[in-house]
């Protein structure tokens, strides 16, 4: 049976930490930054953690 490969766009956009959840990077901190209050850009720095169903689901592409 041939290798299981990573899903490798997966891979350029989800991490998983060492306790095991998936983090990603929360969209809408790219541009258009002044229209944006200084609250919810700081908060878009923050990494996001995927819930539980959505983690095994991309655990799975990422054949961890």
């Amino acid at each position: 049976m041939p290798k299981k490969k990573t899903r490798k766009a997966v891979a350029k956009r989800f991490k998983i930490s060492a306790t095991g959840k998936v983090l990603y990077r929360k969209p809408g901190s790219g541009h258009l930054l002044t229209g944006k209050s200084r609250r919810r850009k700081r908060r878009l720095r923050k990494k996001g953690v995927l819930g539980a169903r959505a983690s095994r689901w991309i655990a799975g592409m990422l054949q961890q």
